[in-house]
């Protein structure tokens, strides 16, 4: 029997998503390690994330890149396995052991099947206790990023976004640089230095562990304390924020020769992610860049068709957060790409519709389920919650809270955190093709830069 499906009528869900997380327990090893776990045991697989205070942002001046570079030799041979032994041994048990590292954090993780627990564990920690530091390992590690860095210089969307948070958070911050650092500040880093960040930054005060998965949270304790018990040491984990400060808007144009399209970011400074409005900005956010059917990308898309797609968000650190508008336009278009940006940027602070807020709340609840379906999402999530310090009850209450925004906290948001007149334009293009256009704009002086952002000409 075949099904009949009326496709004039449109279908409407049938009830109220509802989502509660799983029990966060919370409790801290004797070394005063801070753990959170959650038990999921719908797959026979745990995951784990070790997170330490010990991103690119506390790089020393001169030797930007050095977090990066330390996470990189970190897993390179532990204990008494070399780099390939590890990596043998991992790949026989199935398990995926990583160091990864952004601006503000390095992350040490594990995902292992529940029956190589014990086995993964025992590798786990020799990377943590006992990285080898191999100066073979160290060069060979290091010529992989200076090769990296060598090829971003043909990758325009990559140079617009390390150009743009460079000139947005200004050259003091320590926000500014890319997490991988600049070719001549990385090629100064010694492995006595890689040593030397273990040292300052890997000690159980300066981190946090999150597990979840299949495994209890006394078993994960014990097995925990067994390994861990004798690493007490302290580290000297400095950091002083710099504070940007707003400067006058300018085009800062980085010129790439013969590329037909220009990739665009502007932006501005925002308030951090843990301040009160945090809710209204989301759902402000998602009605001017941040769905398919936003404003803006409905304006260069599908109206203009300037664009395969346009997009807005507020971009948090830890410590500081800016708000930015990306995309990609043919050269042609950049001018007019740059003007229909500004002026949707100052429509939305006229004010919202009501129909505009009902389809972001609704889009924002409907999709917020859907964060927590793998163990890894789960993980970043809780990740988040203590890097921000966010409310014990924040994601069981995170619908609740979107639905409680008014159209009045929207339009206090754009108020309180759209700034048109403190916007910089960066573009990453030919600027044979584009300087003659940007003639006609009136809301910001062009200025020319190199591929690290810096200004070259004004």
């Amino acid at each position: 029997m075949r099904m009949s499906l009326n496709r004039a009528v449109k279908p409407f869900p049938k009830e109220e998503i509802s989502f509660s997380l799983p029990e966060i327990e919370n409790f801290c090893l004797s070394n005063g390690l801070r753990v959170l776990h959650v038990k999921k045991d719908t797959l026979p697989i745990i995951n784990i994330n070790l997170v330490f205070y010990a991103g690119s942002k506390y790089d020393p001046s001169g030797r930007k890149g050095l977090a990066n570079l330390f996470g990189m030799v970190a897993d390179e041979g532990a204990g008494i396995y070399d780099t390939l032994a590890l990596s043998d041994e991992l790949d026989t048990l199935g398990t995926s052991l990583n160091i990864n590292r952004d601006s503000d954090s390095i992350y040490y993780s594990l995902q292992t099947l529940t029956e190589h627990y014990a086995k993964s564990l025992d590798l786990f920690c020799d990377v943590l206790l006992s990285p080898r530091f191999e100066d073979a390992a160290f060069e060979r590690e290091k010529r992989k990023i200076l090769t990296r860095i060598l090829q971003i210089k043909d990758a325009p969307d990559e140079l617009a976004d390390i150009a743009f948070e460079r000139i947005i958070y200004g050259d003091d911050n320590p926000y500014s640089h890319p997490v991988f650092g600049y070719a001549d500040t990385v090629q100064q880093i010694n492995n006595a230095e890689v040593k030397d960040f273990y040292k300052n930054f890997i000690f159980p005060s300066n981190g946090f562990l999150v597990c979840v998965g299949n495994i209890t949270a006394d078993h994960l304790k014990k097995s925990f304390e067994d390994k861990l018990n004798t690493w007490t040491i302290e580290g000297t984990n400095n950091f002083t924020l710099v504070n940007s400060k707003e400067t006058a808007p300018k085009i800062y144009l980085l010129h790439k020769e013969g590329t037909v399209q220009s990739e665009i970011r502007c932006g501005h400074l925002t308030c951090k992610r843990n301040e009160m409005d945090y809710f209204p900005k989301s759902i402000l956010n998602m009605i001017l860049g941040g769905q398919f059917s936003s404003r803006i990308n409905l304006n260069l898309r599908e109206d203009k068709g300037y664009t395969y797609g346009a997009l807005s968000r507020f971009n948090y650190h830890k410590d500081a957060a800016h708000f930015y508008v990306s995309t990609s336009v043919g050269a042609e278009n950049t001018a007019n790409a740059l003007i229909e940006i500004d002026k949707e940027i100052n429509k939305i602070k006229d004010g919202i519709s009501g129909e505009e807020l009902k389809f972001a709340k609704s889009s924002m609840i409907r999709k917020f389920p859907s964060n927590f379906e793998t163990l890894r999402q789960i993980s970043v999530n809780l990740i988040g919650k203590v890097v921000y310090g966010l409310k014990n009850d924040y994601f069981n209450t995170y619908i609740d809270s979107i639905l409680k925004v008014t159209k009045e906290d929207v339009n206090k948001a754009a108020a309180d955190n759209i700034f048109p007149e403190n916007i910089k334009y960066v573009i990453t293009g030919d600027k044979n093709i584009i300087r003659p256009q940007l003639k006609n704009i009136m809301f910001a002086d062009v200025v020319e830069i190199n591929s690290d952002g810096e200004v070259i000409e004004g």
